[in-house]
């Protein structure tokens, strides 16, 4: 079971917080394995993790290479797919997705090739004097999204970054997760690449600095940096304390600047905006070799499997086949977990293709998972104490389970950030997220029910205002012909009786 970490007597820079084992040392020591695995076939699923979809431009039989576009949306708010490999497209199909309700959409398999290098297209360029517009365009035509887990396309972001004319961009070096290690040996092994692409991203959004948050558990990670960025003084390296949620966009910013994020607002609302390490990285490979978004490091960790490591992933592989890379499954493995254990996803089926915002694959024991059956709570305030957001999680359970949603919103459920620390530090092991993750469902089914009543209200009003519009304009219209038909009728009798009168003359 995960246990509290012994070392908490530091200055907090925000309230609440957790401080799990780490389990980091399962794989920070090791160096990480690139341009190792390429499986037999590649799924690339067309559906988002927001349920968008992706139209294909390939067809079963197509040869494909390297970096080439396969997918792609109707806006730039959907980031594109390209193909991780070279090889030829064998299927388009219906395969499972990362859903926990276990939904397939269409996908497309590539069988690779033994062929795992790129071609000559993607050369070293200069990237010394590009402009704004052309760094934000190659970042949206290498489809990169926010690798840090949250997926928003970090072109677009960086477009809406300089409309709202941010001052100071953070990049989150954080890794709070306990057994994520890959961004930490990204810093290590790419330090130059990320600080470079951090410069990128400060010509796309304007900002004026750079501040990069690293958790101070990462004493290798914060020198490299730290030299890395020596010869730059708008880009500045900071230590930050190793308290969990540090990862969170707000509570990084507010560790790094003082500045607190309103609530339900934006950081760009205060100047800011925020970026993870790996999600620099990949901006430095898309505009010094114009190589699109087609593999990311993760951590493949626990003690549940054979060889835990941080391993370059092309996307779309299977987590069966990274699985068997590391050396398979060992035999109390209990759970498999996208992410780390504090607010990663269960997966459901090893036939599932990694995306862009998995970082780990977590194997993990029942010593780890820890599970416990629930008791009653005993109203101790731990969980308050431990939320990093000041809300009352033990209130907010009580009334979600009294199905009294509305007074859970009042209490601030929608602020919920998911993270866990309450559910981690609960004794009474209450599943504290599930309740929360419940409500919110609850609460925004109600709202798209009422947006939905609210627009079908309007649409009938129009439709009403219209045909009543269209019966005044067919009123008027009868009436203009019958008045016209009056006049006509009336001049032809005139004409008649100018007959006459002249016939009677005569």
């Amino acid at each position: 079971m995960m246990s509290v970490d012994p070392k908490t007597t530091f200055f907090r820079p925000f309230r609440g917080g957790v401080h799990p084992r780490s389990y980091k040392s399962l794989t920070a020591r090791r160096s990480s394995q690139r341009s190792v695995l390429m499986p037999e076939k590649l799924y690339f699923s067309l559906q988002l993790p927001n349920g968008a979809m992706l139209k294909p431009l390939v067809a079963v039989g197509d040869v494909v290479t390297k970096g080439q576009k396969i997918a792609e949306g109707t806006s730039p708010m959907l980031a594109p797919l390209h193909s991780s490999a070279n090889g030829q497209v064998v299927d388009i199909t219906s395969h499972i997705t990362a859903h926990p309700g276990k939904l397939k959409s269409p996908t497309i398999v590539v069988a690779t090739s033994n062929d795992l290098s790129w071609s000559r297209d993607y050369h070293s360029r200069s990237i010394a004097s590009l402009t704004a517009d052309e760094v934000i365009n190659a970042i949206l035509e290498a489809g990169i999204v926010g690798l840090g887990g949250a997926g928003f396309p970090t072109g677009m972001k960086a477009k809406f970054a300089r409309q709202s004319q941010v001052e100071t961009l953070v990049i989150n070096g954080g890794e709070c997760e306990p057994y994520l290690t890959c961004d930490d040996r990204l810093m290590q092994e790419q330090s130059a690449q990320i600080i470079a692409g951090i410069r990128l991203l400060m010509i796309a959004t304007g900002a004026k600095r750079a501040l990069v948050g690293i958790e101070d558990n990462k004493p290798l990670s914060l020198e490299t940096m730290t030299n890395a960025a020596s010869e730059d003084p708008e880009i500045e390296v900071h230590s930050v304390p190793s308290l969990y949620p540090m990862g969170s966009e707000r509570h990084l910013i507010k560790a790094l600047t003082g500045e607190q994020v309103p609530l339900g607002g934006l950081a760009s609302d205060i100047g800011i905006l925020v970026n993870n390490v790996a999600t620099a990285h990949a901006i430095y490979q898309a505009l010094r070799y114009g190589r699109p978004l087609v593999s990311r490091l993760i951590t493949v960790s626990g003690k549940g499997i054979s060889q835990p490591c941080n391993v370059e992933v092309p996307l779309g592989t299977r987590v069966r086949d990274v699985i068997a890379f590391c050396g398979g499954l060992t035999m109390d493995c209990e759970r498999l977990i996208f992410g780390g254990p504090m607010m990663g996803q269960v997966v459901t089926d090893l036939d599932i293709p990694v995306g862009k915002t998995v970082g780990g694959i977590l194997a993990l024991t029942s010593e780890e998972i820890g599970d416990c059956d629930s008791k009653e709570c005993i109203r101790c305030g731990q969980c308050v104490r431990a939320c990093p957001m000041g809300l009352m999680p033990f209130m907010i359970a009580a009334n979600t389970r009294a199905s009294e949603f509305e007074k859970a919103e009042e209490l601030g459920v929608k602020h919920c950030l998911s993270c866990g620390a309450c559910s981690y530090i609960c004794p009474s092991h209450l599943p504290l997220v599930q309740y929360f993750q419940h409500a919110k469902g609850v609460l925004n089914q109600r709202s798209s029910a009422v947006q939905r009543a609210e627009r079908a209200k309007q649409l009938a009003t129009a439709k009403t205002a219209r045909l009543e519009e269209e019966a005044r304009a067919k009123q008027a219209a009868k009436e203009a012909k019958a008045k016209a038909k009056g006049k006509a009728r009336g001049s032809r009798r005139s004409a008649r009786k100018a007959e006459t009168a002249k016939e009677g003359d005569v």
